[in-house]
């Protein structure tokens, strides 16, 4: 009895059982967190979120990793991704659904679709192409072209809230005088938001 009871101790406690939260993991999840980068302040403020970067999960050799859009697009094993986090605070969101939708054969075309991505650079600018990719748009797009899923709206940069001085400034400093007003972006908030994702961890 003893025994039992330390064992639920250690599991309830912060640092125990912690790998218990990976198991829960499947390939196609989508992770959230807030990014220490210098940016992350203008993009909770234009698009008031609290997180500012996000990435695909997907296991490779029995190890999970974050397929996520930094410099350059990469797979980042997903403990060092969750070090890289404000507070290490995270959450996890999944398709409904995904038992029936995302089966083995999608994921490994997602991956493979990824893969296009791969080795590519960060874009600063929030354009909409592929030849330079940010994090929620590597993610929208993955699910677009793979299921013809949209998680989140398209916005465009006017459509944010760019009264901000942190907003202001990161704005300055990538466009000038010539903000692109009209240029498609989606952002992290607006898939975070999507009705078609439920939370499935948040720590």
């Amino acid at each position: 009895m003893k025994k039992v009871l330390w064992i639920l101790i250690f599991c309830l406690w912060p640092l125990g059982c912690r790998n218990n939260e990976t198991v829960k993991l499947q390939d196609g999840d989508i992770i959230f967190h807030t990014s220490t980068s210098s940016q992350s302040k203008a993009i909770q403020a234009a698009t008031n979120s609290r997180y500012s970067h996000m990435g695909l999960i997907y296991q490779k050799d029995n190890k999970r990793y974050v397929f996520e859009a930094i410099q350059p697009v990469k797979l980042t094993p997903l403990q060092d991704w969750i070090k890289r986090g404000k507070g290490q605070h995270y959450v996890v969101k999944r398709l409904k659904n995904s038992e029936r939708i995302l089966t083995s054969a999608v994921i490994e075309k997602m991956k493979e679709e990824g893969r296009k991505y791969l080795g590519k650079s960060y874009d600063s600018y929030f354009e909409w192409s592929d030849e330079r990719i940010y994090c929620s748009e590597l993610v929208w797009k993955i699910y677009k072209n793979v299921l013809d899923i949209e998680l989140g709206k398209l916005q465009r940069i006017k459509d944010f809230d760019l009264s901000h001085p942190e907003v202001k400034e990161k704005l300055k400093e990538r466009y000038g005088d010539n903000i692109p007003l009209d240029e498609l972006v989606i952002s992290p908030e607006q898939i975070f938001k999507s009705d078609l994702l439920k939370t499935v961890i948040e720590r």
